[in-house]
């Protein structure tokens, strides 16, 4: 009886460590990125959110496209854990936005993003990353430095800077950690075309999931695959790249095709 009660539990105990094992090799494969579901947000009697959901995959490139006023910028803060949904569900690489296992995986860019105005570039990027927990600060703030083309500029303080290179030193801050993902809110605001090719061949050798935030469809095409469409608080469409191409028909413009869907929307609430 014994040896039958020894070689149940050794049964039992070999099950677990089996489940365990498929549980950790491939539900974690199989978790997506960025999670939200039926979320919905208001401030007072206006309503910023409707029952928005959208999931992305580790590793995509996803752009939410919208005017101004369409809930981009809510979106994110609800991402980021500034904000709290009124209802329904996000998720950031399967745990809560505000949990510490959510943060450690996130790299924020804010729109019109401020580093600390008194600190140099260098100090900014380094302060940052300690803060993070970044192994060899001062080679992370190097890699940076290279990365973006800030030698120059490495020594000076933010107040001194343009709006631009302002605009390269938030972008650095965001990827000092070298997060899992990547949260930008309008990216390319304030930079000169030859920097947005520069920050867009980074980003692309940049092994990250990452979701954009414009209002500017050619920002969508030329730093995304997927395109997620907003207009008063909603979802009006969602696809890839490929797909939004051949939405303009009858010889109208992508740029109209797009502007007259988010119009629809608006002018049906």
């Amino acid at each position: 009886m014994l040896k039958i009660i020894i070689r149940l539990v050794r049964l039992v105990l070999a099950a677990g460590l089996l489940w365990n094992f498929y549980i950790s090799r491939f539900s974690n494969s199989r978790m997506v990125a960025i999670s939200v579901s039926n979320v919905s947000k208001s401030f007072a009697d206006f309503q910023a959110l409707r029952n928005v959901s959208f999931s992305i995959e580790p590793g995509e490139r996803v752009t939410i496209l919208g005017p101004n006023g369409a809930g981009k910028t809510t979106i994110m803060k609800l991402l980021i854990g500034l904000l709290s949904p009124d209802s329904g569900e996000i998720l950031i690489d399967g745990h809560e936005p505000t949990s510490i296992e959510a943060r450690s995986v996130v790299g924020y860019l804010p729109e019109d993003a401020q580093p600390y105005r008194v600190l140099t570039v260098r100090e900014n990027l380094e302060y940052i990353a300690a803060l993070r927990g970044v192994e060899n600060v001062k080679d992370r703030a190097d890699l940076i430095i290279g990365y973006l083309n800030l030698s120059e500029i490495a020594k000076t303080k933010i107040s001194a800077l343009s709006r631009g290179n302002v605009q390269r030193v938030s972008i650095g801050i965001a990827m000092m950690h070298s997060p899992k993902i990547l949260l930008m809110d309008e990216p390319l605001n304030y930079l000169d075309i030859p920097t947005q090719e520069n920050v867009i061949r980074l980003l692309d050798s940049f092994h990250a999931t990452y979701f954009v935030s414009t209002h500017i469809l050619s920002i969508a095409q030329r730093m995304t695959q997927r395109v997620i469409m907003i207009s008063r608080g909603a979802i009006t469409w969602q696809g890839t790249i490929g797909e939004l191409n051949k939405l303009s028909t009858g010889g109208e413009t992508l740029e109209s095709t797009v502007s007259r869907m988010m119009q629809d929307e608006w002018q049906s609430h």
